[in-house]
């Protein structure tokens, strides 16, 4: 694998845990950088949930 395949796929992990905590945010979920263990299913759905709604919502954007 060449170095630009990887710091591409670096680059793309962090932006999506960044997309992740933010998703986190906006339902008032407190994610750690690490270990997530101790949240619930319904609150961990949540951020999922918003996460989808957020891609949606760009897709939706970008195709008008």
């Amino acid at each position: 694998m060449s170095s630009n395949s990887k710091s591409s796929k670096k680059a793309n992990k962090q932006a999506m845990e960044q997309f992740k905590m933010e998703a986190a945010r906006e339902v008032g979920v407190d994610l750690s950088q690490n270990y997530n263990g101790d949240i619930t299913s319904k609150q961990a759905g949540s951020v999922g949930g918003q996460m989808v709604k957020k891609m949606v919502e760009k897709y939706e954007n970008d195709i008008k």
